[in-house]
C-alpha cells in the first residue's frame, strides 16, 4: 500500500512483511540508497540527509521492523531478520542494486545484509556504526536498560541516550535539532525497544566481513562519539583496500543530524564512484 506523503514527490508506503508490515518512505530519482536508522530512531530522523541525497538519488528511508510504524511480533529480534524486512522493501521498490547507510544499529543490520544478500549492494556505508560483536560492558548496559523498560520507565530512559549522542559542544549550539531527536524517540513502544536491545545482544561479530572486502565501504565516525571511541575501532580491525574512513571532527554518535551536509557531500562522492551494473543473472 503506497499514499503521497506531504511532498508530492515522496511516497510513504506500507509493506505486510510476515506477521507484521514494514513502513518506508520514497524520494527522488536515480540510483538508489537505502537508509536504515538506529536505536531510538525512526525514519523520520533522516529527513534532513534525505532532502539533499533525493537531489541526485531515489532515496528509500526504512522504519526498521520494532521502531516507528514497522510492527515487531514479539521481544524475540535479530539484526539477521531486519536485514530480511529490508530486502522485502528492496524488491518491493523493484530495485536490484543499492546502496546502504547504516546508522549505528542500522549498521549491524547492512552488516547482516551484505553476508546474506552481497548481489544486491553497489556499495555500503557504516555510519557511527561498527562490525563487532557487543562487549560485555554493553551487554550489561542494555539488559539495565530492559529492566527499566519493563519497569515501566521508558520515558526516563531515552532522554539521557539521545543527550549522549551529541557532541557535547552541540547540546547548546542545536537545542532544536536535540529536541526533535527527543521527540522521535518517545515515539517507539517498549516492546520495540526490547526487542531491538535483544537483537543488538544477540548479533555476532562481522569484522571479518569487513576485513574481505567484497564490497566498498565507506565507514564515517565521529571525533566525539560517546558510545564507542573511533580509534579503538580502527585499531581492532584491519581495513581492506576498498575502505574509506573519514571522521567528523565536529559530531558525536549523529555526524548527519551535527554535520548534515558534509555527510551528505560524502555519501554522494561514494555513491559516484560505485559500480551499479546490475549481474545478467538478476535482470
Amino acid at each position: 500500500m503506497k499514499f503521497f506523503g506531504l511532498n508530492k514527490s515522496s511516497m510513504i508506503c506500507y509493506l505486510k512483511y510476515e506477521q507484521g508490515g514494514v513502513k518506508y518512505s520514497d524520494v527522488g530519482k536515480g540510483n538508489a540508497i537505502v537508509l536504515l536508522h538506529g536505536y531510538l530512531e525512526t525514519g523520520e530522523v533522516w529527513n534532513p540527509l534525505e532532502k539533499l541525497l533525493s537531489e541526485n538519488h531515489r532515496v528509500l528511508s526504512v522504519d526498521l521492523p520494532g521502531h516507528g510504524g514497522s510492527e515487531v511480533t514479539g521481544e524475540p529480534h535479530s539484526v539477521e531478520y531486519i536485514a530480511d524486512a529490508v530486502r522485502a522493501v528492496v524488491k518491493d521498490a523493484g530495485e536490484k542494486k543499492v546502496l546502504l547507510v547504516g546508522h549505528s544499529l542500522g549498521g549491524y543490520v547492512t552488516l547482516a545484509f551484505a553476508e546474506k544478500y552481497p548481489e544486491l549492494l553497489s556499495g555500503y556505508v557504516l555510519l557511527h556504526s561498527h562490525p563487532f560483536a557487543d562487549s560485555p560492558e554493553a551487554i550489561t548496559k542494555r539488559k539495565r536498560e530492559i529492566f527499566v523498560i519493563r519497569a515501566g520507565k521508558k520515558d526516563i530512559m531515552y532522554p539521557a541516550n539521545i543527550s549522549m549522542m551529541f557532541a557535547e559542544q552541540n547540546l547548546s549550539r542545536m537545542p532544536a535539532a536535540l529536541a526533535r531527536s527527543k521527540e522521535i524517540a518517545s515515539q517507539n513502544t517498549a516492546k520495540g525497544i526490547i526487542a531491538m536491545l535483544n537483537a543488538m545482544m544477540a548479533r555476532p561479530s562481522r569484522s571479518a566481513l569487513v576485513e574481505r572486502g567484497a564490497l566498498p565501504l565507506l565507514w564515517i565516525l565521529g571525533r566525539h562519539d560517546l558510545y564507542f571511541s573511533p580509534e579503538k575501532a580502527l585499531g581492532d580491525i584491519k581495513l581492506p583496500g576498498n575502505a574509506r574512513v573519514v571522521i567528523l571532527e565536529n559530531s558525536g554518535h549523529l555526524g548527519f543530524v551535527e554535520e548534515t551536509d558534509l555527510t551528505a557531500e560524502l555519501i554522494n562522492e561514494f555513491a559516484g564512484e560505485l559500480n551499479w551494473k546490475v549481474s545478467t543473472y538478476l535482470k
